[in-house]
């Protein structure tokens, strides 16, 4: 602490340097190669939804940045999902899961997202008959595990494939490792935007999010001058209040901002496919700051060079994101 010296006759110790709010994406997990070509046939199989019409794949499109690109998508019965999609890509690198963020474990999702009656409403006293029936997925849980499908297993597999979905060699983390050249110097300036204004301190860590709750609307509603969403969320009061946090009327995880440059449109509603208009939002809501358009376009750009790659290839960025 400053103004406290220290004993007689000892010697001052410097002051620990604080680790950076931001690290580097780590490498993919060593992971068993059966079980992750095994997740994979099941991630995008049909065969796990009740009906046998979509996969997780339908909503979690490895090619269009581990989403699908529409505000909230339409379950069973037609019914919409309460928040949009989020992405799959370095999920295993999320501590909290889920827009509410009531799951810190990865197999706990994934049942959660099978067994829900508007995402696959499958139960497993059906799901596991039908992998049993099937000789190519016999003999492959057989090879891999040792035994038939059962929940452990299938989850195993499903788990397993998710912690493959790393996407690295962004140009932000060529940066951190020491390529000064990887980011642009505009780039530079959102960085330093970013840190300065304390965006920080929310998307922090190797995900730039990802592990922990906020309110949205800490400052302001999060429609107040912005786009208005078709979601219930509540937002007209003006801001949000500690009481939400008891209510979790307007409390989320934090996203992780990883790829976020192909992962339109943004917030658990889907409200804006601009990232340009999400940052305004953010810095208005959370912040209490109005940006300049100078500023947002540079965070913006800082924000594009957190997308990396997936399977030696760039993550696509979808054209309709572009500036405002």
């Amino acid at each position: 602490m400053i103004g406290i010296l220290p004993p007689m006759g000892s010697t001052r110790i410097a002051a620990k340097e604080q680790p950076p709010a931001l690290s580097p994406l780590p490498p993919a997990p060593a992971l068993d190669p059966a079980k992750v070509q095994l997740g994979r046939s099941l991630f995008h199989d049909p065969m796990l939804s009740s009906r046998q019409g979509f996969a997780c794949s339908s909503c979690h499109d490895l090619d269009r940045g581990g989403t699908i690109n529409v505000k909230r998508s339409v379950g069973y019965e037609g019914r919409m999902h309460e928040f949009n999609v989020p992405t799959l890509f370095n999920v295993g690198n999320n501590y909290r899961l889920g827009w509410r963020g009531k799951f810190t474990s990865l197999a706990a999702k994934t049942e959660q997202v099978l067994v829900d009656r508007n995402l696959m409403a499958n139960d497993w006293p059906k799901l596991l008959p039908r992998l049993w029936a099937s000789p190519p997925y016999r003999g492959r849980f057989e090879a891999t595990y040792g035994r038939p499908a059962d929940r452990d297993a299938v989850l195993d597999a499903l788990v397993t494939f998710q912690r493959s979905l790393v996407t690295p060699n962004a140009a932000f983390d060529r940066f951190l490792a020491g390529e000064d050249s990887a980011i642009s110097p505009e780039q530079k300036r959102g960085y330093e935007l970013f840190k300065t204004y304390g965006c920080v301190s929310c998307h922090q860590g190797s995900n730039v999010g990802g592990n922990m709750f906020q309110i949205f609307g800490v400052f302001h509603g999060p429609d107040a001058g912005g786009q208005a969403s078709d979601a219930t969320a509540p937002s007209e009061t003006g801001h949000a209040s500690l009481s939400d946090i008891a209510n979790e009327r307007n409390v989320y995880r934090v996203p992780s901002l990883r790829n976020v440059a192909a992962t339109s449109p943004y917030f658990h509603d889907g409200r804006t496919q601009s990232l340009s208009d999400a940052v305004a939002v953010m810095a208005r809501s959370q912040l209490g700051r109005t940006l300049s358009e100078d500023e947002i376009a540079a965070i913006a750009t800082f924000l594009e060079s957190l997308t990396g790659e997936y399977d030696g290839k760039p993550i696509m960025v979808s054209p309709v994101e572009g500036r405002r």
